[in-house]
């Protein structure tokens, strides 16, 4: 018997999150026999409202207004969707489209969090890819003129870098496959910290006849490798925070301060998998009103970058779980090169 009102109970606290996600008002006990079919008397239903009351779920702002969901009760909401619905068709084509117009990588984030800030009307912030976790994917080598080499650097990050260098004398052809294939032996799949030791350590190795060469690339090669960006935040959406009731200036200033965002997504969770933190689950004091959704993106099973989206805790929790999943594995998907 206990059992069947504990389930009873889980509904109705499933429902009450329902409803007010969707209308923003307290919830009373007959809109919630007559919405969702309980098969049980508005009585009952009251009695299973006071039970979640006292153990928290649920508050109730006025003695003659229905209930609302507590933190406690998002969380227990949110962690009883096991299965996301997939997403429409619509909606996929739509992704699809829209990002894959992307001319480059840092193009499809930022498509990337315009879309997720459309598609759930919350704020979205997406990390561009963190370097250290980066790998070289090539090093291509190719001869501008006989004492001119451009070099480009391709990461499996999809960060580009070209560089020039003077040589002092000319190189053939036979040179020149030969600088390539020196470097990509020495660097491809290494993270960004060994390639340059890596690069360091060419030099000496070389066959005297393009030792010179060698050095003169390693050495512009080591300051492509050792200058790296810090890692930089694209935000879209924030104006869509205007229609929370509290804590809008807090959770506005927390994005605006770029580094509290940056905190939520360095510890974003393994690939596939979507993190909820709900009201004061954040530790910045700033999103205690909010709810933060994040995911990671990358690819060969190494996380390179975080998205999210940031919203009121009464935000529609299944639909943003799945769309900031969906967006995490498209961008996973551009960087496999699929």
């Amino acid at each position: 018997m206990a059992n069947a009102t504990e389930k009873r109970r889980q509904a109705v606290l499933r429902a009450i999150v329902a409803d007010y996600i969707a209308l923003q008002e307290p919830v009373g006990s007959k809109a919630l026999v007559d919405r969702h079919q309980l098969q049980v008397s508005p009585a009952t239903v009251r009695n299973d409202m006071a039970a979640l009351e006292e153990q928290g779920y649920i508050q109730q702002q006025h003695a003659s207004s229905g209930r609302m969901p507590t933190e406690k009760g998002y969380r227990a909401f949110v962690d009883t969707i096991h299965e996301v619905k997939p997403l429409s068709g619509a909606e996929r084509r739509a992704i699809v489209e829209f990002i894959e117009r992307g001319v480059d990588l840092e193009d499809v984030l930022r498509r990337s969090a315009q879309l997720l800030a459309q598609f759930t009307r919350q704020a979205a912030v997406v990390q561009l890819p963190t370097l250290n976790v980066s790998r070289v994917k090539h090093c291509e080598v190719v001869a501008l003129a006989p004492q001119r080499l451009l070099l480009v650097l391709i990461t499996d990050a999809g960060r580009v870098d070209q560089r020039n260098v003077e040589l002092a004398r000319p190189i053939d052809d036979a040179g020149v496959a030969a600088l390539r294939d020196m470097f990509n032996t020495a660097l491809q799949g290494k993270t960004l910290a060994d390639a340059s030791t890596s690069v360091a350590e060419l030099a000496a190795s070389a066959p005297p006849e393009i030792a010179d060469h060698v050095m003169r690339a390693a050495t512009v090669l080591l300051e492509t490798l050792v200058d790296q960006p810090t890692d930089r935040l694209i935000i879209a959406g924030a104006a869509n925070l205007t229609h929370m009731p509290q804590g809008l200036h807090e959770v506005i200033d927390a994005l605006e301060e770029q580094v509290v965002v940056l905190k939520l997504l360095t510890n974003v969770p393994d690939l596939g998998d979507v993190s909820v933190r709900i009201g004061r689950e954040n530790e910045e004091a700033g999103l205690s009103q909010a709810a933060v959704v994040t995911a990671g993106y990358g690819s060969d099973g190494e996380t390179l970058g975080g998205l999210g989206v940031l919203g009121p805790t009464y935000m529609d929790y299944p639909g943003t779980i799945q769309k900031v999943a969906a967006v995490a594995r498209y961008i996973s998907r551009v960087l496999a090169g699929e």
